[in-house]
């Protein structure tokens, strides 16, 4: 298998390349690409690394080699939020960026996977969905965003508040992955929880990327955390694409459902989203809390495929 890793030199693409050399199966290829001319540097510097995982540096003008024939496309490409900025305040750059990379990719590697980090994420994985669909090749079953980050805070936050051992939780986290769209089902857990600390809880995990804003005081934005999603993510869907088949929550083009996109539980297989399935009963809270994201995520998806599309 070959995955591309594009922005591979930044806060997230390049922790998130050290947990792919080092996990990936025998025989891949991580291929390595950013506008950063460090990025060779950053490939040789993992190629050091004793794992039988083959990895390349491609710079600004080596796209297309990067791209050729990946299996699996990671996109962490772009700006990261800064105190006071909410992930549409990224919009204008981060939709460009997404937009020309997935372009690249339609030509060159038709059948690969997309999974999408770039925030607004909401946004962006429509954008890439529009750009593969004018060029004849999109596969809704190919392309993710990773809400990840929702699942693994979800987990310790509330695996810290319990006394729980965090690897022993996988809590599923529905809607979208931005502030009021993030959704945790804590009512489907077999863990009983008072009503405050369901309400404490809940808006921790949706506000837990400007938590992070903040602490690092203007130096960036959640980045160890989002590679090590985004890795977990990417070797989940390795293995499906192997024959192992999984489920994980993740954002996707949906049917019969009240957006166009939703993140949901997704049975992963050989062809990429082999099933969608159900989100389950909803408690009271989180049903009403479901209902009043929903205009925000439909904004939020409109703003994308119309930025496309312009």
């Amino acid at each position: 298998m070959k995955v591309s890793v594009l922005g591979a030199a930044g806060g997230i693409g390049q922790p998130l390349a050290l947990l792919l050399k080092n996990a990936m199966p025998a025989g891949s290829e991580l291929a390595l690409y950013d506008v950063n001319p460090m990025v060779p540097g950053v490939a040789a510097d993992l190629s050091h690394i004793p794992t039988p995982v083959k990895v390349t540096g491609h710079g600004a003008d080596q796209l297309e080699a990067a791209m050729a024939d990946s299996d699996i496309v990671i996109i962490p490409a772009g700006v990261p939020r800064k105190p006071g900025m909410s992930r549409d305040d990224l919009f204008n750059v981060n939709a460009g960026i997404v937009k020309s990379l997935v372009e690249t990719g339609a030509k060159v590697c038709p059948n690969a996977c997309y999974g999408i980090i770039t925030n607004p994420v909401n946004s962006t994985v429509p954008i890439a969905a529009e750009v593969l669909k004018k060029a004849g090749v999109y596969d809704k079953r190919k392309l993710f965003g990773i809400t990840t980050l929702d699942v693994i805070r979800s987990n310790t936050f509330v695996a810290e508040l319990k006394g729980l051992d965090p690897t022993s939780l996988d809590i599923p986290v529905i809607g979208g992955h931005s502030g009021n769209t993030i959704l945790p089902l804590l009512s489907q857990i077999g863990i009983e929880f008072t009503q405050e600390e369901i309400e404490s809880l809940t808006p921790r995990i949706q506000n837990a990327g400007t938590e992070v804003v903040e602490a690092k005081a203007g130096g960036g934005s959640a980045t160890l955390s989002m590679a090590d999603a985004g890795a977990r993510f990417a070797l989940v869907l390795l293995d499906a694409l192997n024959g192992k088949e999984s489920v994980i929550c993740t954002y996707v083009e949906v049917e019969n459902q009240p957006t166009r996109f939703l993140s949901l539980p997704v049975r992963l297989g050989k062809n990429g989203v082999e099933e969608i399935l159900p989100a389950g009963t909803l408690s009271a809270y989180e049903q009403k809390l479901f209902d009043e994201m929903l205009p925000t995520l439909e904004g939020n998806i409109a703003k994308g495929v119309e930025f496309a599309n312009s």
